[in-house]
This record gives structure tokens, sequence and C-alpha cells, in this order.
């Protein structure tokens, strides 16, 4: 299965500097690109074929303000490149033989215990915290770990979902018919979070999976970029550039600019084709979650509102 990335992260028009951050991980060539490596990932890491190790992209938005918030998400991508490429503080990485999501459960809960022993330790980091939202791919499997209000979406043909669940105030709002979809937008409380790393020892990161179709394309990215479009307009914006995901990246931050650039703005595209993959043939997205979270698969007439 070959795989074709691009990312892009932007200050926007508002903030003074970039508290996004995000990693492209290719654990078969043993290949990293981060937001604080530069703004273009480089030639070798935007087309190749995925190896059996697997492949690892994930954004985390920072929060705390000034240097807080770069450090938080910073530290989120750098625990799980470590983890996963077995670099963890004490020696040890992800266990030979385990599954690529458990590695990366487990490289969250690493990310979220170094934020927080970090605010404690330093007075200028003191409340920081971020969010993170990674896809672990392997073979024709995509699975999601969420923490915090990043998202992950899917496109297959003239399809989009929103494959993640906001971990929100508002959305928890709009789950028990307090407020509705359109209310929330716009709501005073929409930036309100209800976990985040490094805000306590302990988190529950949620989980999703998917069955990667030929063809389809995945895309992460913070607040700052889906707080301003659609779900439509989204992948509107992609279909209108013509399969090339450098374009892609840059116009929907563009957009999202237009419409204010209130916040830093980051997005990672990624298309998955090879003869490995089943065709599409119409197949509509389908979200799993885990029996204990929901003890049901998700169809498509639920994602029509563009939340889970």
């Amino acid at each position: 299965m070959r795989v074709e990335l691009h990312a892009k992260s932007d200050v926007g028009r508002v903030r003074r500097g970039n508290e996004d951050n995000f990693l492209l991980l290719d654990l078969a060539g043993a290949r990293t690109w981060s937001g604080s490596d530069g703004s273009e990932n480089p030639e070798d890491m935007r087309q190749f074929t995925i190896g059996e190790q697997g492949l690892v992209l994930v954004v985390s938005d920072g929060m705390g303000g000034a240097l807080a918030g770069d450090v938080a998400s910073r530290m989120a991508i750098e625990a799980v490149r470590d983890v996963l490429m077995g670099e963890k503080a004490d020696g040890t990485g992800c266990d030979e033989g385990s599954a690529l999501v458990d590695c990366l459960k487990e490289a969250t809960m690493q990310a979220n215990r170094n934020i927080h022993y970090r605010s404690l330790e330093d007075s200028r980091c003191s409340g920081m915290g971020a969010t993170l939202t990674g896809a672990a791919v392997r073979g024709d499997i995509l699975d999601l770990v969420q923490v915090g209000d990043s998202r992950a979406y899917v496109m297959r043909g003239e399809q989009i979902r929103l494959a993640t669940k906001d971990q929100s105030l508002v959305q928890q709002l709009v789950d028990v018919g307090q407020i509705s979809e359109e209310e929330a937008e716009t709501h005073m409380f929409r930036n309100v979070i209800l976990q985040a790393l490094g805000a306590q020892t302990e988190l529950t990161p949620a989980t999703a999976r998917i069955q990667i179709r030929q063809g389809d394309m995945v895309l992460l990215c913070s607040d700052g970029l889906s707080g301003k479009l659609r779900n439509e307009e989204i992948r509107q914006i992609v279909a209108d550039s013509e399969s090339d995901l450098a374009t892609a990246c840059k116009a929907l931050v563009a957009e999202a600019n237009n419409r204010g650039g209130e916040d830093n703005i980051t997005v990672v595209l990624a298309r998955f084709t090879g003869e490995e993959l089943r065709a599409a043939e119409g197949d509509r997205i389908t979200v799993e979650l885990p029996v204990l979270e929901e003890d049901k698969t998700l169809d498509e007439t639920e994602a029509d509102t563009g939340q889970m």
C-alpha cells in the first residue's frame, strides 16, 4: 500500500506564535517529520510504500499561551515519536508484537505524563496542555486515538466523514440535547475541552477504527481549520485541488485565514492507494467504536450532522 502525504501549519492572522504541531512517522523507514522540523515535509516523506510496521500521523494543538502552548504540543509529538521509535525515557519503547494502535495509546499516555510533570516542575509552563489526534495505519486498517478537539476526517469519493468526536463541553451539551449543532458553532464555551494532555496524571483517550478503501483520504487538523470550515466545504476544497495534496493543504489554510484566522491552523492530508486495498465501489464510510465505548458500529446516517 502506498501513501501520499502533505502537512502544513500556519500561525493564522491573530496569534503571535504557533502553538500547533504535527508528526509524520514512517516506522518501516524510521523516518519522521514534524512541524518543529520546518514548514514543508521532505520529498522522501511525500510518497512512499507503507511497510509492515505501519504509519502514524498526529496533530496536536497546544494550550497555555506564549511559551507553554508551544512546549506542550512539541512534547506531545516528541513523546509519540520516541515511544514508537523505541526511545522512551526509561530506555524502553513499544513492546514488539503489540498492535500499532496500542503503541499509539501508550505513547499518548506517556505524552500526558510528560506534559503534566513538566507543568508542575516549571512555573513558566504551569497549566499548559495539548490536544492530540493520532492515526495509526497498518494494512488496510486505520485506527484513531483522540484527546481533546482536534479532528480526523475520512474522504471517499464524494463522501466526507468526521471520524472523531470532540471531547468538549459543547459536544456534551449537543449529546444531551441542550443545544443544537448550529448553536454549538457559536456557543460561548465552544473552546472548553473536557480532556487534554497534561491536565492530570491520568486520561482516557477515545479510539475508533475504519477500514481503508482504494483512494481514501484522511485529514487531521486542529480546530483552527475545523472551527472555520464545514465538512462539505473541506471536501470541496480538497476535490477542487485536482489530486494535489500540497495545493489542497494550502487552499484549506488560506480559506481558514480568509474567514478570520483567529487561531493557528494545522492540516495533515494523506491519500492511500495500492492493489492491496479493496475498491470503494460506493461503500459508505463506517466508523467502528470499541465495544466498551459504544456497543455498536455507527452507520453513515449518524454522521450527516458532522458529529459521531
